[in-house]
């Protein structure tokens, strides 16, 4: 009988046989659920109120706001601009491809594309990771290098909404509410970091610091100045439609704003419909903060506006599937 004492002391254990529960992993998936009922508390808070004035439950109250919607009229303005905003965003994805992944073309990119939509609604990093399939069996492009590709369109996002925010806010500067006030500060907050990584990433300041040879950042190595410009000039005219679509669908819901003010405001909430959760709780909730006397129609209108949104792009995708799946698995 072999003595406990004399077992390799290198046999791991049983406790390092089994691996320990991913706590980060939990704690990560769990945030976006946690700020989504902080979001829905906030905004049932406010809508309970006018409910009960009206003797009405709020789910009631809600729904009288829905069956006060000419649902035909926006239909009309949401399907166009969801076509609009597919073929521009699978525009920009595609020449980002082009520069620092594979020559591919814009044909093929669109199911592709399309296909993440679908995908995105159960798990973002399944959407990505169609794309990544794509590039990887027709170009032999590693998983690595589409994340950075995807990390530079989410910093030129970053980029654009701040400078349409500040563009609004100077065409409506006294119609604004005060807290706008302090976005010229984040502008240049993101200017001067902007400027610095720009420099830093071309190799002009900070030569020994090797941050920059991380894979996830070669686009950033490769980038030049004029390819930034280029995505910001691409991604406008889909916030620039958003404006129109949005001002127009708010009427609808008894809410009239003029194009100016929703310039304004639009791009802080797309910023926030970009905060992880689901059904876009926070985008939902900055809607009622910005239009705290209309709690029920904004609650209503956010809702609709980004989740029906999300499920056009799906719809969209559906049509490509066919094509997609040849694309994704077919040799």
């Amino acid at each position: 009988m072999t003595d406990p004492k004399e077992i390799d002391e290198s046999t791991p254990s049983v406790s390092e046989q089994t691996p320990a529960p991913k706590k980060n992993s939990l704690l990560k998936q769990a945030i976006p659920w946690l700020i989504t009922i902080g979001c829905f508390a906030f905004l049932y808070t406010r809508v309970a109120g006018p409910a009960s004035a009206q003797d009405m439950s709020v789910i009631a109250y809600l729904g009288s706001v829905f069956a006060s919607v000419n649902w035909w009229l926006w239909l009309g303005l949401m399907i166009p601009y969801s076509l609009f905003f597919f073929f521009l965003d699978s525009l920009i994805v595609w020449r980002v491809i082009n520069w620092f992944n594979a020559k591919v073309s814009y044909t093929d990119i669109l199911p592709v594309r399309a296909s993440t939509y679908i995908l995105s609604i159960i798990n973002e990093q399944l959407g990505k990771g169609a794309m990544a399939l794509y590039l990887n069996r027709r170009e032999g492009v590693p998983g690595w290098k589409l994340g950075s590709s995807m990390l530079f369109i989410m910093v030129c996002e970053l980029i654009y909404l701040c400078a349409w925010a500040n563009i609004g806010l100077a065409l409506q500067w006294e119609t604004l509410p005060e807290v706008f006030r302090l976005l010229p500060w984040v502008g240049m907050t993101i200017v001067a970091v902007f400027s610095v990584a720009f420099l830093y990433f071309r190799g002009m300041i900070l030569p020994n610091f090797n941050l920059r040879d991380k894979d996830i950042l070669f686009s950033f190595r490769e980038a030049k100045l004029g390819q930034y410009a280029l995505i910001l000039v691409l991604r406008s005219p889909a916030l620039l439609a958003a404006v129109f679509v949005y001002s127009e669908a708010l009427s609808l819901f008894g809410i009239e704003y003029s194009y100016l003010q929703m310039l304004g405001i639009l791009p802080v909430i797309f910023f926030g419909a970009s905060i992880p959760g689901p059904f876009r709780a926070v985008a939902v909730s900055l809607w009622v903060i910005l239009f705290p006397e209309y709690p029920a129609e904004m609650s209503a209108f956010g809702l609709v506006q980004h989740n029906f949104f999300i499920l056009f792009n799906a719809v969209i995708g559906l049509f490509f599937v066919k094509r997609a799946q040849k694309e994704l698995f077919e040799e």
